[in-house]
C-alpha cells in the first residue's frame, strides 16, 4: 500500500465536517490512487447519501419513489463510466467494458478502446470485446486476420459473424477483401516480376492477368482457391465501389482458374465465378440490365422448396442497390413463396421501401399494406402506415 493510500486513514478519521465531505475524500483517495473498482463503491456511497439511503444495500430496502429510483441510476451510471474509462485506461479492457456497458455510450467505449494496442497478452481478452460483443466488429476482425490468418479468420466469419447485422457482416467483410486482395495482387506481381519484366505501378490485378495470360497456365494458382471463393462471397454485402471493383477483380482471378479449382457454389451462384462477376457487375453499374435478366431467371425458376429462397433474396437485393426500390417490392410481393411469413420479411420490405421514399416516391408503403391486408398481418400494415403518417 502506498503513502498516500495509508494516509487515507487518518484522513478520514479526522474528518468532522460531514459525512457527505467524508465519502468525497474516500472517492478521491481512490481516484488519486487509480482503484476503479473501490472508487466505484465510494462513489454508489455517495449517491445513496446523497439520497438518504443507507450506504449499504441491503435485502429488504423498502420501495423508493420512481424520482429516486431515477436519481440513484443516473448517479450509478455516471459512476461505472468513470471506473469503466480507469479500467480500460489501465489496460483491463475486459473488466472495464463491463462497467461501461450500462451507460450504453458505444462511441465512448469504442473510442477508449482504440486506444489499446492488441498484443499477444491482451488478443483474447480485446477479441472478446471487440467481435464477440460487437463493440468494433471491424478492428476485431482484423485482428484475427493478423494474429490468425485468413483461414481460421473466414471460419470465425461463417461460425460468428454471418447471422449478424449487415454494418458487422460490411465490418468484417471490408477487412477480408483488403488482406486477401493485397496478399493475392503481392503475390501475382513477384510472379510476374520473377517470369517477365514488372508490371506498372497503375496496374491492377485484372489489368495483370489481361496483359499476360500465360500467368495463369498450366494449372497456376497464388493463394488458396478456397480462401479466394469465400472473399468473393463475404465480401457480396460491400457498397464501396473501389471494393466491389476489387471483388469483381477476384472474380476474374476465379475465372482463369483450372476448372478443378472452380468449385461450384450454391444458388443463385451454383455457375460460381461467372454467376458473381455478373453480380458486381451490376452493382458497379456495368451491364446492368442484361445481368439483371440472369438473376430475374434464377428468382423464378428456381426451385424454392429445393434451393431456398436465395435466389429470389438476392435478386430483391440487387434491385434495391441499383435505385429499382419499387421494382424490388412488388417483386417480393409476387413471388415470395406463400408458406413464408410475412412476418419474416415485412422488415426488408419496409427497408426498402424507405429508399423509394427518400427519393419521393412512398407509394412502397402503399404496396406494403395492400400484402399486408392480403396476409391478415394488421402489425405489419399498421408499420407501414405508420410510416406514410411520420413523414
Amino acid at each position: 500500500m502506498s503513502e498516500s493510500a495509508s494516509q487515507i486513514f487518518e484522513t478520514l478519521r479526522h474528518c468532522d465536517t460531514s459525512g457527505s465531505e467524508l465519502l468525497q475524500q474516500l472517492a478521491e483517495s481512490f481516484r488519486q490512487e487509480q482503484l476503479p473498482m473501490e472508487l466505484f463503491e465510494a462513489r454508489k456511497m455517495i449517491v445513496r447519501d446523497r439520497l438518504g439511503l443507507p450506504l449499504l444495500t441491503s435485502e429488504d430496502e423498502p420501495t423508493r419513489s420512481e424520482e429516486v429510483e431515477r436519481q440513484l441510476e443516473l448517479g450509478l451510471l455516471e459512476a461505472c463510466r468513470e471506473s469503466g474509462e480507469m479500467l480500460i485506461r489501465a489496460g483491463r479492457v475486459f473488466e472495464g467494458w463491463t462497467y461501461l456497458r450500462p451507460t450504453g455510450d458505444n462511441e465512448l467505449i469504442r473510442n477508449l478502446i482504440a486506444e489499446v494496442e492488441i498484443t499477444d497478452d491482451n488478443y483474447d481478452e480485446m477479441q472478446r470485446v471487440l467481435l464477440h460483443e460487437g463493440v468494433d466488429v471491424g478492428r476485431g476482425f482484423q485482428a484475427v486476420l493478423d494474429h490468425q490468418g485468413t483461414c481460421n479468420s473466414i471460419t470465425l466469419f461463417d461460425q460468428a459473424i454471418a447471422q449478424r447485422s449487415k454494418a458487422d457482416r460490411r465490418a468484417a467483410g471490408e477487412r477480408l477483401l483488403e488482406h486477401f486482395y493485397n496478399e493475392l495482387i503481392t503475390l501475382v506481381r513477384d510472379d510476374i516480376t520473377a517470369r517477365d519484366a514488372a508490371p506498372g505501378d497503375d496496374e491492377s490485378l485484372s489489368d495483370m492477368l489481361a496483359n499476360r495470360p500465360w500467368v495463369m497456365k498450366d494449372g497456376g494458382y497464388h493463394l488458396d482457391t478456397t480462401h479466394l471463393s469465400s472473399t468473393v462471397r463475404i465480401a457480396s454485402t460491400l457498397t464501396d465501389p473501389k471494393q466491389l471493383r476489387k471483388a469483381w477483380e477476384l472474380t476474374q482471378y476465379g475465372r482463369q482458374l483450372h476448372h478443378q479449382f472452380q468449385y461450384p457454389g450454391e444458388e443463385p451462384f451454383v455457375d460460381f465465378y461467372p454467376a458473381y462477376a455478373a453480380f458486381y457487375s451490376i452493382l458497379l453499374g456495368e451491364n446492368v440490365d442484361a445481368g439483371l435478366k440472369l438473376f430475374e431467371r434464377k428468382a423464378i425458376n428456381v426451385d424454392p422448396q429445393e434451393h431456398g429462397t436465395a435466389a429470389i433474396e438476392t435478386y430483391i437485393d440487387l434491385l434495391d442497390r441499383v435505385g429499382r426500390p419499387l421494382q424490388a417490392i412488388e417483386f417480393a410481393i409476387r413471388h415470395v413463396p406463400e408458406d413464408v411469413p410475412s412476418q419474416s420479411i415485412v422488415p426488408l420490405l419496409i427497408e426498402i421501401a424507405a429508399h423509394a421514399a427518400q427519393s419521393g416516391d412512398s407509394s412502397g408503403y402503399d404496396l406494403i399494406m395492400d400484402f399486408c391486408a392480403a396476409k391478415q398481418d394488421a402489425l405489419g400494415f399498421a408499420v407501414a402506415k405508420h410510416a406514410t403518417l411520420a413523414k
